[in-house]
């Protein structure tokens, strides 16, 4: 199987002093902030890695990572009879096509195709 790991869901309980951390601690570039007050998603990521993006969220949201792959239809395959299916893959109104499993814990993991 081809699997990057496209991005990782990270909490926080301050989203200001967790962007600061992110963008002038580690120096990644702040790449979105979606919300407001306390349920913004702030994504961040390593300059010149625009595949690879750490998402940060309230505690109060569930963990997910998102993978991604060039051929989702033979990944979807593989895992369909090893992993709980919570979405088979579908063309998202937002422009992706993906599909979802749930690990043993029953944290999201989302596989997004590559396009």
């Amino acid at each position: 199987m081809d699997i990057t790991i496209r991005a990782s869901f990270l909490p926080y309980d301050d989203p200001g002093a967790s962007l600061a951390f992110y963008r002038d601690v580690l120096g990644f570039e702040a790449r979105g902030d979606v919300g407001r007050d306390g349920m913004r998603r702030l994504t961040v990521g390593p300059v010149g890695q625009a595949g690879m993006s750490v998402v940060l969220h309230p505690v109060a949201d569930d963990p997910e990572l998102l993978l991604a792959t060039p051929d989702l239809d033979s990944v979807f395959e593989r895992l369909q009879a090893r992993a709980e299916v919570i979405q088979e893959p579908i063309e998202q109104p937002y422009g992706m096509r993906d599909c979802a499993f749930l690990d043993p814990a029953g944290t999201m993991i989302r596989v997004q195709e590559l396009r």
